[in-house]
């Protein structure tokens, strides 16, 4: 640390200000200490948010404050400032911050070769882990900036690296003019950062996904203890800063609700609480973001409305994305109903000068002032662990206060001082006269109506002739006013005004149209309107917010799913067992369980479904998918087996509900075929509303994705340093990485002292039997390799999914015991592919193995029905089993035929009733049951459809209406989500 930073670190640890310390030496001449008191009387002073002193007196002295009482012993070397009027407010705080601190900018240009290895020598083997990053190395108090963020109310902010995952320390600087560098660094060493995001200075290849940045920040915690522990010889600076410090407040970046669940998890499993930055949908998922007891900091950068005036553009827009609109602002109120405590802050805003009019929206929206307030005061300073010394003015915090005209978030309200450290910041003169009102405005004979309104310091004028708005420019700058008036015949009218402060009236130059000179008078009616504190409640109507809905999406419900007793009567079963087909049979449904099956079922209390001609089969499972992912390869190194397609399910993802209406009840959520070892699969039921952690298949055997091929060696890829870059490369690569897991698990098994590797450990999974493997696979030369690796090392494959060689190899796949999931007639699509036949599915089951027909295509696997069809006429597959090859073998494949995939007494309700023959290309399904619940509806969804029209309608209306009012609009723009393959980097 250099000297200019010892110094202020001494600073920061002194009780008094620098000011009044003799012992360091003074050469700029001498000069008298200023020990005189300042006393603001007669003021409305919000010591908190909750507590107020009417006509109060606010006594202060060396920056900080003495007391803040309705009575006050004011001593007698005190100025005195008579504050009739006025309000006193603690100034804002900013816990997310970059004031100051230099932020890296992505570099120029591309191209470069990916980068396996780290770049530095003495730290954590990852370049995106920084903790070792102290962000008052690169501080520097920044003038313009600081002026803009006390114009907004702002005395103190939190500012930090905004970059890469681990980020380091933060510093908490106050914003103060006239101060020096030691008195404005309040802490050096505030915070620890993090987040999901890359370094965009570091060229380290991995992580390139959401699941590797949280893998790799779990490893990191892991190797942080392991390093504690003194198990390491060589020095770590990152490990060693982030241990240094873990007694620090730990922020997290998490951007969304999504992201705020998966940082606690993170957490937890590591016992930190983090505080994590938000991104205003904390609305969506209120249960689960209260349950992680983690105080939030809240952007209020709600978005403008769309303009939406032209049909054709007002169809890009998402029913999402408006519903969004609708609801953002109606965040905060959420939040405080729910007793989550929670900051503001600045982040994602344009401009410092945005905040006021945020802030007002929200309360609009039903936040109370009180919270507001809270949240930009006594929240952020108790977040930071800094509540003894800022965010109130309570004694002995920093003097640091705002004076307002009146409630410090009122539209009309003008902030005239922001005090800091007990130095006053003028940011409007205090004796500005209010000239806010209502005149007649007489120009050249005409009588005109002049309103003025706004800020006392920044009012807005609106001139009409009887009921007509005319063109006008007003400014009021010192006692000065300017003001034009174009009339509907277009002559324009310029008058100047210097005001009086012992008038009401405004009287001045007038140039007449002809450029003639004269004179003007406006005769004031009527004075400002009242503030906001002096307002009867129910003046304004709050705006009408679209109720939440399970996913927020267009097509969720309004309430959560329910399940619900049932009997389906008269129905054609497809049991999937050895009972076959069953005509005109009952299927009694009861705790989300099939309880009876036969004919003549007593109903009881169940509803009653009348199935006659329709035909009722288990629900679909789809061996390979990637729908409801929101990231499907970490394609940063050729093995990524530490990482998990649970932590990124997106249970929003509009092809959940499309797989519904085909059917489907459950897929396995594949990692990519970036790399020979991939991610742990996540295996989900489609429970549509369902937050991510409920889509999870309950107790979910454990599984992998392997992948062989072209793309496990790059051969599409614009890359040729990351091995394997050969089919026998990727040989090597399976050998390799599972005589370490071996060696590893001997170390393990021994007993002595160990450094815990996640990928190891899944490894090590596979080796015992534990973990099974699901391996992207073409050509058979690759399929007998596999097996041959798996063989060595005592274990088998489990299966071999798209194989479309499968046919050509299918007795040793036997021999084996692993089963095949294949495309029905997918071929050519790719070199590999060329020997594809559509006989495959059919020529494999004829050998022994188990065939289940997969996706892997979100549009394909909402009719995986008549793909199964396809196997009856390529191979002549009986309609008996080609339906198993989507429902009861797939949910082998999974080792979940014990609960699904056939309708058997004792096995879940995950059942689909067809209005046709199930695989024919008619079929439609009308319910799709998962568990007892029923989570498609067709004609629920027709009532969907017409609600969504409704509400689409009323959207539109309502941004119409927006625009209308002057407000600032957006253009449309269309959101699309990503639809994800195999091969999607």
């Amino acid at each position: 640390m250099n000297l200019k930073y010892m110094i202020w670190a001494i600073a920061c640890l002194c009780a008094v200000p620098l000011s009044s310390q003799d012992y360091f030496p003074k050469n700029d001449g001498v000069k008298a200490e200023n020990n005189n008191y300042t006393a603001l009387t007669h003021a409305r002073i919000y010591v908190t948010p909750s507590q107020i002193i009417e006509d109060g007196t606010l006594l202060i002295k060396d920056g900080k404050v003495v007391s803040a009482a309705a009575s006050v012993n004011i001593p007698s070397n005190s100025v005195v400032i008579d504050l009739k009027g006025k309000y006193i407010y603690p100034s804002f705080i900013d816990v997310y911050s970059t004031f100051g601190v230099e932020q890296p900018k992505r570099p120029s240009g591309g191209g470069r070769s990916p980068q396996y290895d780290p770049t530095r020598e003495g730290f954590y083997w990852n370049d995106h882990i920084m903790p070792e990053a102290d962000a008052i190395n690169s501080y520097k108090y920044d003038d313009k900036s600081a002026k803009a963020l006390r114009e907004a109310g702002f005395g103190v902010v939190n500012s930090h690296i905004q970059d890469g995952i681990a980020r380091g320390t933060g510093v908490l600087v106050a914003l103060n003019s006239e101060g020096n560098e030691a008195e404005r660094i309040v802490d050096d060493n505030s915070a620890q950062y993090f987040s999901f995001d890359r370094s965009i200075l570091k060229n380290q290849s991995y992580p390139t996904s959401l699941m590797g940045a949280m893998a790799l920040l779990r490893q990191m915690y892991s190797d942080a203890s392991w390093y504690q522990k003194g198990m390491v010889d060589t020095k770590d600076r990152s490990l060693e800063a982030l241990l240094e410090n873990k007694g620090l407040v730990q922020v997290f970046a998490a951007g969304n609700a999504g992201n705020i669940l998966r940082a606690d998890k993170i957490g937890d499993a590591f016992g930190v609480q983090y505080a994590i930055l938000g991104g205003g949908n904390e609305f969506e998922l209120i249960d689960e973001i209260k349950s992680t007891n983690a105080k939030l900091i809240i952007p209020v950068n709600f978005p403008d409305a769309y303009d939406v005036s032209d049909p054709f553009q007002a169809d890009y827009v998402s029913l999402k994305d408006m519903r969004h609109w609708n609801q953002a602002p109606s965040n905060p109120k959420v939040l405080a109903d729910n007793g989550i405590a929670f900051s503001f802050t600045l982040h994602d805003l344009k401009s410092p000068s945005a905040l006021k009019e945020k802030i007002q929206k929200a309360i609009t929206y039903g936040l109370s002032e009180e919270k507001a307030l809270e949240a930009l005061t006594l929240a952020p300073a108790t977040l930071l662990g800094k509540s003894q010394m800022i965010g109130s003015l309570q004694p002995g915090r920093y003097a640091n206060f705002l004076i307002t005209s009146g409630s410090v978030f009122e539209k009309e309200t003008t902030l005239y001082e922001n005090w800091v450290q007990g130095q006053k910041n003028m940011i409007n003169a205090m004796d500005l006269k209010d000239i806010r009102g209502t005149y007649d405005l007489r120009v050249g004979g005409t009588t005109y109506d002049l309103s003025i309104s706004g800020e006392v310091s920044k009012p807005k004028a609106e001139v009409k002739q009887d009921t007509v708005k005319l063109t006008s420019k007003f400014s009021y700058d010192g006692d000065w006013v300017t003001m034009s008036v174009t009339t509907a015949d277009r002559d324009t009218y310029r008058m100047t005004a210097r005001v009086n402060t012992d008038s009401d009236n405004l009287n001045g130059k007038l140039i007449l149209p002809n450029g003639v000179d004269s004179q003007f008078t406006a005769m004031r009616k009527e004075g400002p309107s009242s503030t906001s504190s002096e307002k009867e409640e129910g003046d304004s109507v709050a705006p009408k917010v679209m109720p939440l809905k399970f996913p927020n999406v267009g097509y969720g419900y309004t309430e959560k799913r329910k399940a619900e007793d049932m009997l389906f009567r008269n129905a054609t079963v497809w049991t999937g067992e050895a009972e076959g087909v069953l005509q005109n049979t009952d299927v009694l449904v009861r705790n989300g369980k099939i309880s009876k099956i036969g004919k003549n079922l007593n109903a009881g209390s169940a509803k009653v479904i009348d199935a006659s001609g329709k035909h009722l089969t288990a629900g679909i499972i789809d061996e390979h998918s990637h729908i409801a992912g929101l990231a499907i390869n970490e394609a940063g190194q050729n093995s990524s087996a530490e990482v998990k397609m649970t932590d990124v399910v997106d249970p929003s993802d509009m092809d959940l509900y499309r797989n519904l209406a085909g059917g489907v009840t459950t897929v396995q959520l594949l990692h990519g075929s970036a790399n020979p070892i991939g991610g742990r699969s996540a295996i989900l039921r489609l429970k549509w509303g369902e937050s991510a952690d409920q889509l999870i298949f309950e107790n979910m055997p454990k599984f992998i994705k392997f992948a062989l091929g072209e793309n496990v060696k790059q051969s599409n890829w614009n890359s040729f340093n990351r091995f394997p870059q050969t089919r026998m490369g990727v040989e090597q690569v399976f050998v390799n990485y599972f005589q370490r897991a071996k060696e590893y698990q001997a170390v393990k098994e021994s007993g002595k002292p160990y450094r815990y590797d996640e990928e190891m450990e899944v490894l090590a999974e596979i080796l015992r039997g534990e973990r099974f493997i699901s391996c992207h696979s073409y050509v058979q030369s690759e399929i007998n390799m596999l097996m041959k690796v798996a063989e060595k090392f005592n274990f088998r494959v489990n299966t071999f999914t798209h194989i479309l060689e499968g046919y050509k190899v299918a007795d040793k796949m036997a021999e084996h015991g692993v089963g095949g999931s294949t495309f029905s007639d997918w071929w050519a699509y790719k070199y590999e592919v060329n020997d594809a036949i559509p006989y495959n599915a059919a020529i494999m089951a004829s050998q022994g193995v188990t065939v289940a027909i997969n996706s892997d295509d979100a549009e394909m696997s909402r009719r995986l029905n008549q793909e199964a069809g396809k196997t009856v006429k390529y191979g002549g597959m009986s309609e008996e089993e080609a339906w198993k090859t989507v429902t009861l073998n797939p949910a082998k494949l999974l080792h979940i035929d014990d609960r699904v995939g056939s309708i058997k007494e004792g096995k879940e309700a995950d059942l689909v009733l067809w209005n046709a023959h199930p695989l024919s290309v008619y079929a439609k399904a009308e319910k799709t049951i998962i568990q007892g619940t029923t989570y498609f509806d067709l004609q629920e969804d027709k009532a969907l459809r017409e609600a969504i029209k409704k509400e689409r309608s009323e959207l539109v209306r309502m941004m119409l209406d927006e625009k209308d009012g002057g407000s600032k609009m957006q253009r449309p723009t269309q959101s699309k989500k990503e639809r994800f393959n195999c091969d999607t980097l």
